[in-house]
């Protein structure tokens, strides 16, 4: 048997010589991982034993790493906006950057929600806020969204949400994650290209993190992208023709007064204001900057009467 200590010096030092980028992180992680154990415990207890069987779990792991293989898919596990979501091969990485996109929907979500309220005729029946996220994938923003929701004990009844996939396969994950937390009552999905056809109510807010990577970049992606699946990354010759097709969309489908909230990528912040004033015009689009003050949110304004 071998201790913690040992394992992980040798993890960090294949994983280094690999070309890791963070192959310190990578090996804490992926030892707390075949160990059963937060990566915290790991460094605590440097010198306690690790049995053959975790090691050999280990050792395996870092190949996987070595691979290129993403840590989230060796794991099956990913942290998002504070919660932990089932990942693998079917369903893109869900990353630190779209938790603003949670943000910024939780923010409008509950704006509307309060704003209804105090307009609302007495003894009139409430109408649920309608609210759908496109592209959903492992269904991170739309669970998010439904768990921040529950934690300021809006009822359930009041946010209808849609999540949409063209992939069934990642819809399959996404209701895994919903009922593992427990918001399936909060959830529904259906499987379509961007939004499904229109019903008879238009929706509220559209929430989506689409592909926006130029395809021509796609090549140049670190080596654990090339693990994901192209569809969730490749946004086509200018990064734009995925969400230029889902602005088409809204004219039919988003209700007077709602808003899109889109992500784009870092250097998209000027082309989807033009594109926009060239697809709806007449429409307001103000872009939201991340932590670094790059343009991270596109949210695309609709007049509340026409």
């Amino acid at each position: 048997m071998t201790t913690h200590r040992e394992l992980l010096w040798a993890g960090i030092e294949r994983l280094r010589e690999a070309g890791a980028e963070t192959p310190r992180l990578d090996a804490e992680v992926l030892l707390g991982f075949a160990a059963g154990v937060d990566r915290t415990v790991i460094l605590a207890h440097p010198d306690a034993l690790v049995g053959d069987g975790p090691a050999a779990a280990f050792r395996a792991a870092v190949e996987r790493r070595v691979a290129g293989e993403p840590v989230a898919y060796i794991r099956g596990v990913k942290e998002f906006h504070g919660i932990a979501l089932m990942v693998d091969p079917r369903v893109l990485i869900p990353r630190p950057e779209t938790e603003l996109l949670v943000d910024e929907a939780l923010t409008e979500t509950m704006g509307r929600l309060t704003a209804g309220a105090a307009a609302a005729v007495p003894g009139g029946a409430p109408t649920a806020l309608r609210v759908v996220d496109v592209g959903t994938g492992s269904g991170a923003v739309a669970i998010a969204l439904a768990v921040g929701l529950r934690a300021r004990r809006v009822p359930a009844e009041e946010v209808a949400i849609l999540a949409v996939d063209l992939s069934t396969d990642a819809l399959d994950v996404a209701r895994e994650n919903a009922v593992g937390h427990a918001v399936g009552d909060r959830l529904s999905f259906a499987a379509a290209d961007l939004l499904p056809p229109p019903g008879s109510e238009p929706w509220d807010l559209v929430l989506a993190n689409l592909p926006y990577v130029r395809g021509d970049a796609m090549a140049g992606l670190p080596a654990p992208t090339h693990f994901e699946p192209a569809l969730a990354l490749d946004g086509g010759i200018d990064g734009l023709e995925v969400i230029s097709r889902l602005l088409e969309q809204l004219p039919a489908a988003l209700a007077l007064g709602g808003v899109a909230l889109l992500e784009i990528g870092a250097d998209q912040g000027d082309a989807i204001g033009l594109l926009v004033g060239e697809r709806l015009p007449g429409w307001r689009c103000r872009v939201v900057p991340d932590l670094s003050g790059l343009p991270r949110v596109a949210a695309i304004e609709r007049e509340a009467a026409a």
